[in-house]
């Protein structure tokens, strides 16, 4: 009963069992659970009796079609009594992830009496007067918003707000756990762009920055130029500039292992949605040598009718041989692979046609657009989105720092100097002599990064000259704003 997909711990269960108080008992119920596909991660006696232990077991599975697999093959067992199952990702979101908790202990009349009235009149007057010194004298200095319409919530689609909280009270946590950063889910019950710009806009006093999250394309596009262009605070949205900040990263100290030149090398992205014509923005600004870009439409070249302006532009300033066939054609000779499109795109014979020491990041989430297992026996250096794989390149390694480093700075907006910088300090974490093909990112657990990070943005956004635009930078004459109709990432 073996599984083809990998396990994950987004779909660990802790099952209660009665066994047979003998000496085989336990060793059967971690083969089985291993037989039929899952690691096992902890074993727990709860409480034992002369003629019965009853035991927690705890395993990763790779869905919930496949926990119920586990729980049947440990059913079968003679003498075996399942008690419970529990999903643990369900036990961790039970009311919820996140909770404000106050700064000032309110012990005292006095201490009421200040942060309260009658003493907070005298802090509103003085923000009366000058506006500016709500950064200074309230949660705005160090509060985010993550704004969300639930359209396009992770791999799962347009779910709505109500489904969409989980996900932003993660961000939410992250943002604290990382960045130091006080974060608020905002999810609004609106998917109409005119709608969530007016929104944000009123809201947008209370905060010193906006992380737009999971709405979908082409609507964030609109929504975040005209955020931007409305408010005095820095509007990012994650999905593009944060997953870009990480690729950049990893590219990086990818081609620092294969000894390869970004100019040199040809890339193939896999959706140009948000995330991907992000990246693919990103990189040539940096000069990269070539890229296909590869949607539901196809390659993306000269002459492909329908396109909208996004799409028309890529076509014309990539895809310098005018490629015109399918993804696993595409891929052949290039030196690097990044997908953030969807699963099982391409097979690991796919990955053997690619050049010598060839780059593989795979992001499509959870299940890549190649198995990683497969994609190692022929790429140098293979990375994904998944934290039990090894080179994760999460978003958590850039948003909290980015944010970190803005609201430090008290930037009124952010920046593609600001992403560079962001990028480079990533890749410098793990240091030129730790970098290997198993090692090109830090771990999202490194407590250095997070505020490298902020330092890199704080420097870009007070002296945006320290980070020079490469020689082979196309220009921002030449680079247009994202459009208002570009396409979905597939």
């Amino acid at each position: 009963m073996a599984n083809t997909r990998l396990p994950s711990a987004g779909f660990s269960i802790t099952i209660r069992i009665a066994v047979p108080a003998d000496a085989s008992s336990i060793g059967r119920l971690t083969t089985a659970a291993g037989e039929a596909g899952a690691i096992v991660t902890a074993l727990d006696v709860v409480d034992s009796d002369p003629a019965s232990v009853i035991v927690d077991l705890t395993c990763d599975t790779a869905d919930a079609n496949h926990a119920d697999q586990v729980v049947d093959a440990l059913t079968a067992l003679d003498g075996v009594d399942v008690r419970k199952v529990s999903d643990r990702t369900f036990l961790l979101h039970l009311g919820g992830k996140i909770e404000v908790s106050s700064k000032v202990a309110l012990r005292t009349r006095d201490e009421l009496s200040r942060a309260y009235t009658p003493g907070v009149a005298r802090v509103c007057q003085a923000i009366a007067e000058n506006p500016a010194d709500a950064r200074r004298l309230t949660i705005k200095r160090n509060t985010v918003a993550v704004v969300s319409d639930g359209s396009a919530v992770l791999g799962l689609g347009n779910l709505g707000p109500a489904a969409s909280l989980p996900v932003m009270e993660g961000k939410a946590a992250l943002f604290k756990r990382f960045g130091g950063v006080d974060a608020w889910p905002v999810v609004l019950d609106t998917q109409d762009t005119d709608e969530i710009v007016s929104i944000v806009k009123a809201i947008a006093p209370a905060y010193g920055g906006i992380n737009l999250e999971d709405i979908a394309a082409p609507r964030c596009f609109e929504i975040e130029a005209r955020l931007r262009e409305a408010l005095d605070i820095p509007v990012f949205h994650d999905d593009q500039h944060g997953t870009a900040i990480c690729v950049l990263a990893a590219l990086t100290n990818a081609l620092r292992v294969v000894g390869k030149q970004l100019a040199d090398v040809r890339v193939v992205v896999s959706g140009a949605g948000a995330a991907g014509t992000a990246i693919m923005k990103l990189l040539l600004r940096q000069g990269v040598g070539d890229i296909i870009a590869y949607d539901r439409q196809g390659a993306l070249h000269r002459g492909l009718p329908d396109l909208n302006p996004a799409w028309q532009w890529l076509a014309e300033h990539t895809n310098k041989e005018n490629y015109s066939g399918d993804l696993a054609g595409a891929v052949r000779g290039a030196d690097v692979f990044i997908g953030v499109s969807a699963p099982n795109l391409l097979t690991g014979e796919d990955i053997a046609t690619m050049a010598k020491d060839a780059i593989v990041f795979a992001l499509a989430n959870p299940d890549p657009e190649v198995d990683p297992r497969e994609a190692r026996k022929h790429a140098a250096v293979v990375a994904t989105g998944r934290s039990d794989q090894p080179n994760q390149i999460n978003n958590v390694l850039a948003f909290p720092g980015v944010f970190r480093g803005m609201l430090d700075a008290h930037a009124e907006e952010f920046t593609e100097e600001m992403a560079i910088a962001a990028a480079r300090a990533i890749a410098d974490v793990v240091g030129e002599d730790k970098i290997n093909p198993t090692v090109i990112v830090p771990s999202v657990f490194d407590s250095r990064v997070a505020p490298a990070v902020a330092a890199a943005v704080r420097a870009a956004a007070q002296n945006p000259a320290v980070t020079p635009p490469p020689a082979a930078d196309p220009g921002p004459a030449d680079l247009p704003e994202i459009a208002a109709n570009a396409s979905a990432t597939p």
